[in-house]
């Protein structure tokens, strides 16, 4: 688990990719109290990041959010070249909210999907914005992905409380010219995947789909939920506000709380954190 298997049907230029992500997610998840549509869909949208952070070449953080004017107002997730991941979700619906829509229509209302790639080499990052366009996370993304590249693309995705796992295909340039009925054929047998046939090993699952073509699998890529605290960047936060910004919030609140929303830390600080980031002059004793 917490690999992305990247696959090639050479004969017919098309690629794809399983992604099975297990602790990696459920440590994620264990953390939040999302009600259940609202978690699926995260768990979607975390394979379906990992799927395509997977293709990073140079090092750099890509980001995805999904937002929306419904119950749920954003879904994010991203990840760096290392297939490190971090995610989360705004939504209004309690845990245990008896929810019977699923569809983004009615869970995020009108909204955009963000692409956001850094790499570390430049100082401002590419950003793309797009309209939602699609009723679930791999439509909204299949449309994206043929949009950005010009090639037709498919997904499959699957999400509980312990697993979030996909399965991606995309053709390539060449493909009609190999087989002009290759890419029909093997989307018609991707679509014949049941959900948990993506927890398989892959290359059963590959062998049970596309027994009739040649696949070329690739070594894995290993993918981790990546959030570790970082009080450093936090107090680096509170100094650029100054001394009479931070002792202002003292005064209203006597601690200071600063919540990590996408790792969901939470760093507390008491008075004594003004002398430490502002140490005084000293005393004069002559």
């Amino acid at each position: 688990m917490d690999k992305v298997h990247r696959f090639l049907l050479e004969d017919l230029d098309i690629r794809g990719a399983l992604v099975q992500l297990g602790p990696s997610w459920a440590a994620m998840n264990s953390r939040r109290s999302y009600a259940e549509p609202v978690r699926k869909l995260l768990g979607e949208l975390a394979a379906v990041t990992a799927i395509i952070g997977s293709n990073l070449k140079a090092p750099g953080r890509l980001s995805f959010q999904l937002q929306g004017h419904g119950p749920v107002s954003m879904l994010v997730m991203d990840c760096n070249e290392k297939l490190q991941l971090r995610g989360m979700a705004k939504s209004v619906l309690s845990a245990d909210a008896d929810v019977h829509v699923k569809g983004i229509d009615e869970l995020l209302g009108d909204g955009r999907l963000v692409l956001t790639l850094q790499p570390k080499t430049a100082e401002t990052p590419y950003q793309s914005v797009v309209p939602l366009t699609g009723n679930t996370v791999a439509a909204v993304f299949e449309h994206f992905l043929e949009q950005s590249e010009q090639q037709p693309a498919r997904l499959w995705l699957a999400a509980t409380a312990d697993t979030a796992c996909g399965l991606f295909l995309q053709k390539l340039p060449n493909a009609d010219i190999l087989d002009p009925d290759g890419w029909d054929r093997i989307e018609a047998l991707a679509a014949t995947v049941r959900p948990e046939e993506l927890l398989l090993p892959p290359e059963t699952l590959l062998t049970r789909l596309f027994g009739e073509e040649s696949v070329r699998l690739y070594a894995p890529r290993q993918a981790v939920w990546h959030c570790p605290r970082d009080e450093e960047k936090v107090r680096n936060m509170l100094l650029s506000l100054g001394r009479e910004e931070v002792e202002a919030m003292l005064a209203d609140a006597e601690i200071i709380a600063v919540e990590d929303e996408i790792c969901g830390h939470e760093y507390r600080f008491g008075a004594e954190i003004v002398d430490e980031l502002f140490p005084p002059d000293g005393r004069l004793l002559h």
